[in-house]
């Protein structure tokens, strides 16, 4: 039996998040084929997947910070705490990115951990479900953090956060309905006010009550009884509570795995728990049939019978607590599903909307907006059915579907054919984001490229909702644009579909790439220490050059990367790259290299100085 905690403390919430991120990614497809409500755009279950996932590395960060303060000494439980993650090597340490070295003092403090936790959700939050599971993050932060020296709470501290995070996120529901993830939270919630003992004993009680309370659901909100199902963020949060019991028991709950959905009979209010209980472990997974009916909207409002907003608009902003109350009610105007959580000056805003463009004109009144999302629900969506008079376009055969860094190489690839996603430094794109993409490209197959390694697991995601529509996806593993570029220089949309796939993905594979950027702080490096301010090249994602020189910087890597040979090199210019970069290391190639070309393309605000490709 593992060694697990006995009490609420920075490394009990570490492996909360670890556990909880393991969870959902096992129940998310599960989520995401439940999700009729409030829109049945099957994608609960991955917005609460990204959602915690963005905890978790804020988590991480944490207890990496610790690491570097103290030199040395292991923490308990290291980076394999954290279920499914790789180590990261010199690149991420260097450029800013989340760390996991498993080593630091004696562990940051509780305050500092669950502060992270509720941040990292806030910032992180996708979609209606996600955005109320940051505010139950945050209420429960407001309470564990209450003590900013404490080290660890007990039994009690648990039941008071639980508390708070049920009526924080109720609060933050403009409109708040029963039969969805608030009714989950606040039986949770109810049932661990009752239970006596340690950390386990009220997490178990608070399991079990979300879990019966999942089971009523569509006793409640009569879309989830047409469609047969328990509500998807409810059922997502009794996934996060199950991981809550393993942090402090060691096993996770034998029913965290049951099917989710609760068959075609009734389930209502009235039954008793143990037959709620015995209805879930013994449902069996039946066809949801049409989704097209929707009865309410998340705000608890009747539905227009022809259908509902057309955009889900969703931005973090800053802005003071008079003008977010004020927006509050400008929003609810404009929509419906709206959700405000965050405090303290940083707020996440979720609606969905007719005119997105007034959603976000409403923040810019209000504070200022950033990191905006707006998806666009497709025709298909019940929460549209009412737009059904718009002609139907037909589908082309074939698309590809690109993440690429700026805008000058957004326009590259869109000269090539694709429908492309752009992705600024610092704000990579939401799996619903290529999902809105693929449905934009209206094609019955889809070559998606995500061209970054970090965005593995959210194009996956993306690429399964994807499938579910109805549409034959192939992820090629991209790992920077230069590849998906040597990737659609082979694409033809004429031949076989796996045939097409396999010479994209040969190009890919067979195309060496680096970057050159700036390093953001002091880090150790595979090629030493680096300091603020030193220009690094990156092979492949490590970091084999550290120089003060951009160009010349360049030039070693380039020469590091040809000397294992090459037929084309491509560079990528960012806004930021000396003017004379490009002339110089064209040059190096014809005087050094025979029989290699080299191609030149301007990105924009890339993030990286110079992205390389060598074929």
């Amino acid at each position: 039996m593992p060694q697990v905690p006995q009490r609420l403390d920075a490394s009990a919430v570490r492996a909360w998040c670890g556990f909880a991120l393991r969870a959902l990614g096992r129940a998310r497809e599960e989520i995401d084929a439940i999700n009729v409500y409030p829109v049945a755009d099957g994608d609960t279950g991955t917005n609460l997947y990204l959602t915690v996932e963005s905890a978790t590395a804020a988590v991480e960060a944490v207890f990496a910070g610790h690491a570097a303060l103290a030199g040395g000494k292991e923490a308990p439980g290291g980076p394999e705490a954290l279920d499914g993650r790789e180590a990261l090597d010199g690149h991420e340490a260097v450029t800013g990115q989340v760390v996991s070295p498993g080593r630091v003092p004696e562990g940051p403090a509780l305050a500092d951990a669950v502060h992270a936790m509720a941040h990292g959700a806030l910032i992180g939050a996708r979609g209606n479900s996600g955005t109320i599971l940051a505010q139950l993050l945050r209420g429960m932060a407001q309470v564990l953090a209450a003590d900013s020296d404490a080290t660890h709470t007990d039994g009690q501290g648990l039941r008071l956060a639980l508390r708070r995070a049920a009526d924080s996120a109720r609060q933050a529901v403009v409109h708040p309905v029963e039969g969805t993830v608030l009714t989950v939270a606040s039986a949770a919630a109810d049932a661990a006010s009752g239970a006596e003992g340690d950390c386990g004993a009220v997490a178990r009680a608070a399991y079990e009550g979300a879990r019966a309370a999942l089971a009523a659901t569509p006793g409640q909100l009569a879309v989830l009884e047409r469609a047969g199902v328990v509500d998807a963020g409810g059922r997502g949060l009794v996934a996060v509570l199950g991981a809550l019991v393993e942090t402090f028991t060691g096993e996770a709950p034998a029913a965290a795995a049951v099917p989710v959905l609760a068959g075609h009979a009734r389930v209502g209010a009235d039954s008793g728990a143990t037959g709620l209980h015995a209805r879930l472990d013994a449902a069996v997974t039946e066809p949801l049939g049409e989704l097209g009916e929707v009865g309410e909207c998340a705000d608890g409002t009747p539905a227009p019978e022809e259908g509902g907003p057309a955009f889900e608009v969703i931005y973090l902003l800053e802005a003071e607590d008079a003008a977010v109350a004020r927006l509050r009610d400008r929003l609810d105007a404009l929509g419906d599903s709206l959700v405000v959580v965050g405090g303290d000056g940083l707020w996440n805003v979720h609606v969905h909307v007719d005119d997105a463009g007034a959603a976000v004109e409403a923040g810019v009144e209000a504070g200022r907006p950033y990191r905006i999302r707006i998806t666009h629900f497709g025709l298909d969506d019940a929460h549209t059915t009412g737009a059904g008079n718009r002609p139907v376009r037909e589908r082309v055969e074939r698309a590809v579907v690109a993440v690429v860094p700026g805008e000058g190489l957004a326009g590259l690839y869109a000269e090539a054919g694709a429908t492309t996603v752009l992705a600024r430094p610092g704000e990579p794109p939401a799996s619903g984001e290529l999902v809105e993409a693929v449905r934009r490209a209206h094609a019955r197959e889809v070559v998606l490229l995500p061209n970054d390694a970090e965005l593995r697991h959210t194009a996956a995601a993306a690429a399964e909702q994807a499938r579910t529509e109805g549409v034959r996806v192939a992820l090629i593993p991209t790992r920077s644009a230069v590849q998906g570029i040597a990737a659609l220089a082979v694409h033809e949309p004429g031949r076989r579909f796996d045939e097409d796939v396999v010479a994209m993905t040969s190009a890919a594979g067979a195309t060496r790439y680096a970057e050159v950027e700036v390093a953001e702080r002091q880090s150790w490096t595979m090629a030493g220490i680096c300091q603020a301010g030193d220009i690094l090249g990156l092979i492949e994602g490590d970091v084999a050059v550290i120089g003060s020189d951009v160009t010349a910087t360049a030039e070693a890597v380039l020469n590091r990367m040809l000397a294992a040979g090459g037929e084309m090199v491509t560079l990528v210019l960012g806004d930021e790259a000396p003017d004379t970069i490009a002339a110089h290391l064209e040059s190096r190639v014809r005087e050094s290299y025979l029989a290699v070309d080299t191609v030149v393309y301007r990105g924009g605000r890339q993030g990286a100085l110079l992205l390389i490709g060598v074929e």
